[in-house]
């Protein structure tokens, strides 16, 4: 948390140290954390002009003074949802966390509601033959399907543009002429985009060594089948923050075993679980790479996502989980594509 390590207290802290702190800082305020860097509380100069006020000293600690209930958001969450939230609570600076209440940046209102461009390039896979849905891919390519009113990746495109991510690069083999045609350079979309050629069967992470000039820092990988509403700005923020080489975003996914479970010892009955239900993490499909990821990418041949990141983690670079909690489909069957045109009103 480089850009916010100079604002961060302990409960111990005093509050001649929190005066220094919220003077120097631009945010004008204070953020508490634990011994485990979560988010406990936040402190204005209000809270301690109060405190002074009560009898406090500058040699007093800060733990009876700052905000113990405070407002923080989900590194899941969107921007909308942020925005309503400071809105609705009266905030300028809003604590952004992951699952565990650890700080991951803070988000400014006055930013959110002004979406800067940014530079990290993203990176969209749509070069599949979308066999599983045919007769509708027969004459149109799996990412120019419409759901609701637009094709899957202009809806893709959209989300990224929506968070400053305007830098796209569109990976293509069947039917790349109608994908070419339909969104050319981008600009109609306000956004720039290129295009990687597949003369063959890549892979989701084979096609990155095709990229003429390769990004110089980190950038996204999407596959181009998917609906989402992640916050792509704190996927980025959450991989920078963990130092990490290769984030890959996972969803929940439940599995019920129809029958009861039989844990034995021998032929001794040790127990008897009625229809489990087990948990895994499964890929969803969206990446976050850092450049040195390209060193492991075989030029112009079949390379997978998985492999890649199997790689990462046999040379001990350092490989990260971001799990989503909104909105995620993939659309690879026709009963997905049927459940994405019923959601798609309510989501998007």
């Amino acid at each position: 948390m480089p850009n916010y390590k100079n604002i961060l207290l302990q409960p111990t802290s005093s509050i001649k140290e929190a005066l220094s702190v919220i003077d120097k800082g631009a945010l004008r305020i204070a953020i508490i954390l634990d011994a485990q860097n979560k988010v406990i509380g936040t402190l204005s100069d209000g809270d301690i002009r109060r405190g002074l006020l009560n009898g406090l000293t500058l040699d007093s600690s800060i733990e009876n003074i700052y905000f113990q209930d405070p407002v923080v958001a989900n590194v899941n969450d969107p921007k909308e949802l942020i925005v309503q939230k400071a809105v609705r609570k009266q905030v300028y600076q809003i604590p952004i966390v992951d699952d565990d209440g650890r700080l991951v940046k803070i988000e400014e209102l006055s930013k959110l509601l002004k979406t800067e461009a940014k530079t990290n390039r993203v990176i969209l896979m749509a070069g599949g033959l979308g066999t599983r849905l045919h007769p509708l891919t027969q004459d149109t390519p799996k990412p120019l399907l419409k759901v609701g009113n637009k094709p899957i990746l202009e809806t893709i495109i959209e989300n990224f543009a929506k968070y400053g991510f305007v830098n796209i690069t569109i990976s293509v083999n069947y039917k790349a002429e109608m994908i070419k045609e339909y969104f050319g350079d981008g600009s109609s979309l306000g956004v720039n985009i290129d295009y990687i050629q597949e003369s063959k069967r890549l892979g989701t992470a084979g096609a990155l060594s095709l990229i003429k000039e390769r990004p110089q820092e980190p950038f996204f990988v999407m596959n181009a089948d998917l609906l989402t509403n992640v916050n792509f700005e704190h996927l980025l923020g959450f991989h920078m923050m963990e130092h990490s080489v290769a984030t890959m975003c996972v969803r929940e996914y439940d599995y019920q075993v129809p029958y009861g479970v039989i844990e034995t010892d021998g032929s001794k009955i040790l127990s008897i679980k009625e229809k489990p239900v087990h948990k895994f993490f499964v890929n969803a499909g969206i990446y976050m790479l850092s450049p040195q990821t390209f060193e492991y990418i075989p030029k112009n041949e079949f390379y997978d996502m998985p492999t890649l990141f199997e790689d990462i983690i046999k040379n001990d670079l350092k490989s990260i989980s971001f799990p989503i909690h909104e909105y995620w489909l993939d659309i690879g069957r026709m009963s997905d594509f049927e459940q994405a045109q019923n959601e798609y009103g309510e989501i998007f």
